[in-house]
């Protein structure tokens, strides 16, 4: 082999490696019941929270929708 085709042979290698690159998989952790359990509550209130606030906000744009007639009446009289 003369130089050149050495050089390429190196090139195609670690292209070859690089492509081929593998990462291993993540360990997890042990995660006992109690941490489960809260995780679980955390999520659980994360949620209710959502909830309350996009009731309140579905409440609050209900009062708008309510108000908003009456105005235009009041104003069209």
């Amino acid at each position: 082999m003369n130089r050149k085709q050495k050089i390429n042979k190196k090139i195609a290698k670690k292209a070859k490696a690089a492509r081929n690159k593998h990462t291993p998989p993540t360990i997890k952790k042990y995660i006992s019941k109690a941490e489960r359990a809260k995780q679980a509550e955390a999520e659980e209130l994360a949620q209710n929270e959502v909830q309350s606030t996009d009731t309140a906000e579905a409440i609050n744009a209900q009062a708008a929708n309510t108000e908003s007639p009456q105005t235009s009446t009041a104003d069209n009289h």
